[in-house]
């Protein structure tokens, strides 16, 4: 069975054309969402898909381009015979999630008391590989993004990284390609700025020629169309199509 990636965004926090950049992995019997973000279920409505088709979510981290709709997918199961989603995240991250949750009307209504109310959490070990369905392997690798603040990116089966919002990593992404053989990177793209809290273009076109031609570009501003044919190898992922794996 072909994996395949279609994102329900491309766009960075403050993106108003490509939403959030949120993606869902499918193996044809299985479907897991990558982040929920505060436009995935509008994402999701323009789709023609819903959150009762998808098996899980993961986590990557606590920002609301990533977390944000989480509330809006837990009622909505909840009208599914009280359904809940399975929900897959770091341990270090179940406690801030809740947090985050708690300042949304969801917990000030007084629908739930803890995020076990609303979800089946799965708590994930960063190095530890875990097996999704009978085509998908997990694996969550921390990688700096806001000081203090914990966050992961993801290696799928063995051969796939797709970073959460993360620093310039030059090392790291040179050593899955040439130790570990990983043949596609999904990476957050700042198009310009400082990179103090994600990768800019500008560090992505440093690295070396046979890591750039395995980038596939994400997380990006509403400025794309400037930088269209000013990534050398590397390529925009497109919102809403589907690539395969």
């Amino acid at each position: 069975m072909t994996i395949q990636l279609q994102m329900i965004g491309t766009g960075d926090a403050f993106s108003n054309n490509y939403y959030n950049n949120n993606g869902l992995l499918l193996d044809g019997n299985f479907s897991l969402l990558i982040d929920c973000g505060a436009t995935a279920p509008l994402a999701m409505h323009q789709l023609g898909r819903s959150f009762r088709e998808v098996n899980a979510t993961l986590i990557t981290h606590i920002h609301n381009d990533h977390v944000g709709g989480l509330e809006e997918l837990a009622l909505e199961l909840m009208q599914d015979n009280n359904r809940k989603m399975q929900l897959l995240l770091s341990a270090t991250l179940v406690k801030p999630l809740w947090d985050h949750i708690c300042k949304s009307a969801h917990s000030k209504e007084g629908r739930a008391d803890s995020l076990e109310e609303m979800f089946n959490i799965t708590a994930l070990r960063p190095g530890e590989s875990y097996t999704l369905s009978p085509e998908i392997t997990l694996q969550l690798i921390r990688t700096p993004h806001i000081r203090g603040r914990d966050s992961y990116s993801l290696l799928l089966n063995d051969d796939i990284f797709y970073s959460a919002d993360m620093t310039f990593q030059p090392e790291l992404l040179i050593k899955l390609v040439r130790k570990h053989g990983v043949r596609k990177i999904f990476h957050d793209c700042e198009l310009s700025g400082s990179g103090k809290v994600h990768t800019t273009l500008r560090e992505l076109m440093s690295l070396p020629d046979d890591v750039r031609k395995l980038i596939y570009l994400m997380h990006y501003s509403d400025r794309k169309p400037e930088f269209e044919g000013m990534t050398g190898e590397m390529e925009f992922l497109v919102q809403h199509e589907i690539y395969e794996l």
